[in-house]
Parts: structure tokens; C-alpha cells; sequence
């Protein structure tokens, strides 16, 4: 029996992990440019991707060329997801645009494992704060395009409906979905409402940091109008560094950290030696909790989370 398994190194992937998730753009291109159509497309498939594999939305913001995500996957059906909502906007985009190049940067989306109830709340705050940080709005609430509320006023439930450009009307996905972002499985001492106010104070906290920054400088936001005056097949003029890090985990806890990267590091060395076996033809053989790949292309049998 020939195996094919996937480029990528193995992700290990288990139940009730929380995530941030980024995804660029090809040659960081404004493709995501806030528009109608670009706002209710990825609304709809992010609606629909969150429903379909069960992931739990806390944060999310779409600039032009990549967006970010806090999510935490129940069911360890990340990649899966994953795989839905960047396949399925592509697609959907590039059939708006007339194009037919790859529409997501090379390789896959970074995916970084938030081990700590403060790191849960950084990487929140700095997806919501990410416009005002990156020159465009000196208010996040003043952004275009999609981006989660703080959730001051608790869960924010949202009905995407389905576009009318790329999706049949019979074709077999709802017309409406709802899509609930919500409080993480943080800071279990507070209740929503404290949670919320603790969210809302911090984003406010960092966007005054963030313009007082941009006066200091001498810099000046973009603005709305000048935001929605750029083309869709521009990209920014500075440049990107390159060979930069993929960190897979992030805390401020040093132990907890650690502690998170060795058992990454046992994972895929039982990963590895597993994969040997079953090439070599041993199909009794059980791998490690978190596997994926194998998992569901061979259904290969597997340890249960810990």
C-alpha cells in the first residue's frame, strides 16, 4: 500500500485547544479589500465553517491582504475547518475577481496554540486592535471590513446570509447562518459581563497606546476613504521580512510553555516512529494523540487525548 502523506510538518491537534489563526494573502495583494461583496462572503463562510465543524469564534479581523482568528476547536476539527474557509472564499473571490492564480499565500496558515488565559486575552485584543496598528483607522470600530465587537455587551450573534455571486441557490448550503462570537474558555472566575468589560477596556487601552505612537511619529492614518480608494491588486510598498519565525505555541507562562513544546517534540518523534511502521506495513500499530493527517486519510488508530 502506497502512503501519501501531507508536505507539511504533522500538526498535532486535540480537542478544546484555543488558537490564533492567520492567514495571508498571495504576494500581499489587498484582496480581502473591504467591500459588500468581500464582507458578506467571508461573513458567510466563516459563518458557515464555525456551524459545520464546531469551532468557537471569540475574535476575528479581516484587513486587506490577511486576516486573524481566536478560535477554539471542541472537536479538533481545526484543519478541517481551516481547509473549508480558505478554499471556499477562494474560490468564491476568485470567481469575483475573474482570476484564477492561487489566492492565499504559499504554504498553509500559521496556527499558534494560546496555553494561557492572559495570552487568550492578548492575542484578542491584537486581532481587534490589528487596523488601528497597522495605520489604517485610529479606531478599530472604524474599519470597513469584518471585525468582532469586545464583547462588552456579551455573546454577539450575527445571521450572515449567502451571497448571490458563486453559490447555487439549490446548492445544498443554507441561505442563512448564524455566526455566535463569544467569550473563550478563559478566566472562569468572571462572568460574561466581567470577561466583556475586561476585552473592551484593554482595546481601548491599546488603540490610545497605538495613536499616541502614530503622533509621536508623525505618522498619519490612512483612513476610511483612503482605505476603500486603494485597488484590490495592490500590495504594500514596505517590505516583508523573510525566513521569519512560525512559532506553534505563545504564553507568558515560561513553564507552561515549555512544558507545551515538550510534549509538541514527543509528539511527532511517536509521530514519526508510528509513520515508519505503518510504511513498513504494520497496520496494528497505534499513533499518538493529536494525529490528524493519518487519522483521516488512512483512519489509522490512535491514543486518546490525554
Amino acid at each position: 500500500m502506497h502512503v501519501t502523506t501531507s508536505m507539511s510538518r504533522p500538526r498535532c491537534v486535540l480537542p478544546g485547544k484555543t488558537y490564533l489563526v492567520t492567514r495571508r494573502c498571495t504576494q500581499r495583494t489587498l484582496l480581502l479589500l473591504p467591500s459588500r461583496t468581500i464582507n458578506e462572503v467571508f461573513l458567510y463562510c466563516l459563518a458557515y465553517a464555525a456551524w459545520k465543524f464546531s469551532v468557537r469564534v471569540h475574535a476575528f479581523s479581516v484587513l486587506s491582504n490577511h486576516f486573524h482568528l481566536v478560535v477554539t476547536d471542541p472537536r479538533a476539527k481545526l484543519p478541517a475547518f481551516m481547509e473549508w474557509l480558505n478554499g471556499t472564499v477562494a474560490r468564491c473571490l476568485n470567481a469575483h475577481y475573474g482570476r484564477w492564480e492561487n489566492f492565499w499565500a504559499p504554504g498553509t496558515y500559521s496556527r499558534i496554540e494560546l496555553t494561557t488565559d492572559d495570552t487568550v486575552l492578548e492575542e484578542m485584543v491584537y486581532t481587534l486592535t490589528k487596523p488601528v496598528e497597522a495605520g489604517l483607522v485610529a479606531f478599530g470600530a472604524q474599519w470597513p471590513g469584518l471585525r468582532s465587537r469586545t464583547l462588552r455587551q456579551g455573546a454577539w450573534r450575527i445571521v450572515a446570509r449567502r451571497p448571490r455571486i458563486f453559490f447555487r441557490e439549490n446548492g445544498g448550503l443554507p441561505e442563512e447562518v448564524e455566526l455566535v462570537v463569544g467569550r473563550p474558555p478563559a478566566y472562569v472566575g468572571l462572568d460574561d459581563s466581567e470577561f466583556g468589560e475586561i476585552l473592551d477596556q484593554a482595546v481601548r487601552s491599546k488603540e490610545r497606546d497605538l495613536r499616541g505612537r502614530m503622533k509621536v511619529s508623525g505618522r498619519r492614518f490612512l483612513g476610511k476613504k483612503g482605505v476603500l480608494k486603494q485597488s484590490s491588486f495592490d500590495a504594500p510598498m514596505s517590505q516583508e521580512p523573510r525566513r521569519q519565525l512560525n512559532p506553534q505555541v505563545a504564553g507568558r507562562d515560561k513553564w507552561k510553555r515549555v512544558e507545551t513544546l515538550q510534549a509538541l517534540r514527543q509528539f511527532l518523534t511517536e509521530y514519526a516512529e508510528a509513520l515508519g511502521k505503518f510504511c513498513a506495513g504494520v497496520r496494528n500499530v497505534i499513533f499518538p494523540a493529536g494525529t490528524y493527517w493519518m487519522r483521516v486519510h488512512y483512519r489509522v488508530h490512535c491514543h486518546a487525548p490525554p
